[in-house]
């Protein structure tokens, strides 16, 4: 079990790829998982391993409080996919799965009133766990061109008016400028956002509001996380 070392190449492909069906490391909210291994990259993943960036500039979000994430932080080598070589030296991972440890269907013998009742117990307890799960929040990755007027247009100052827009649920990620022709350059951003709290129709509105720097903005890219 393992990504291998996410220092590499390789290993950030295999992130990426654990990443594109999953919100986070482990569970449905973010943890100490996320943080272990979000201290052990280097850096933002490349723009074409969106799942890993979109997962990167998220976590980045909670540096400021990653102390209070829930959970235990593990070694590295406890998390990721099963059958990767792991590079980092971490142990094999312990079963904390507290789940396992519940017979629902237990066997056809006959049994006393007091298995029943430690049954009935531990399955009363198991069905208080399970409802007390996060509901898992839909979220999509976005990658926006924002095209300017002309090539006077002050790139710096437009990329400043679109990061200055901030909504709940809106979290914006890495940009460069992109030459479009005759010295022209558009600026492509991503962003991270919660589908029932920001819609791509409100980003467009929002950034051509800034009229003086900015002609319009397409969707170059989008992903459902």
């Amino acid at each position: 079990m393992g990504f291998g070392d996410l220092k590499t190449p390789a290993g950030l492909k295999v992130l990426n790829e654990f990443l594109a069906d999953k919100s986070y490391i482990e569970g449905y909210v973010p943890s100490q998982a996320d943080v272990a291994v979000f201290d052990a990259l280097s850096g933002a993943p490349p723009a074409d391993l969106c799942h890993a960036l979109r997962w990167y500039n998220h976590i980045k979000s909670y540096q400021k409080e990653k102390a209070s994430l829930p959970g235990v932080k593990k070694p590295l080598g406890q998390y990721g996919p099963a059958g990767v070589e792991d590079t980092t030296g971490g142990a094999p991972p312990a079963n904390d799965d507290e789940d396992d440890d519940i017979d629902l269907f237990g066997s056809d013998e006959e049994e006393d009133e007091e298995t029943k009742k430690i049954k009935e117990e531990r399955l009363a307890a198991y069905n208080a766990k399970k409802s007390k799960k996060p509901a898992l929040i839909a979220k999509s990755s976005i990658l926006l061109d924002v095209k300017p007027w002309d090539d006077e247009t002050d790139m710096a100052k437009l990329e400043e008016c679109v990061r200055s827009i901030e909504l709940d649920g809106l979290v914006w990620g890495q940009s460069k400028l992109v030459p479009v022709g005759y010295g022209i350059k558009k600026l492509q951003i991503a962003c991270v956002v919660e589908d029932d709290k920001v819609g791509t129709d409100q980003l467009e509105e929002l950034i051509t509001a800034f009229e003086d720097h900015i002609q319009s903005v397409d969707v170059a890219a989008f992903n459902k996380i």
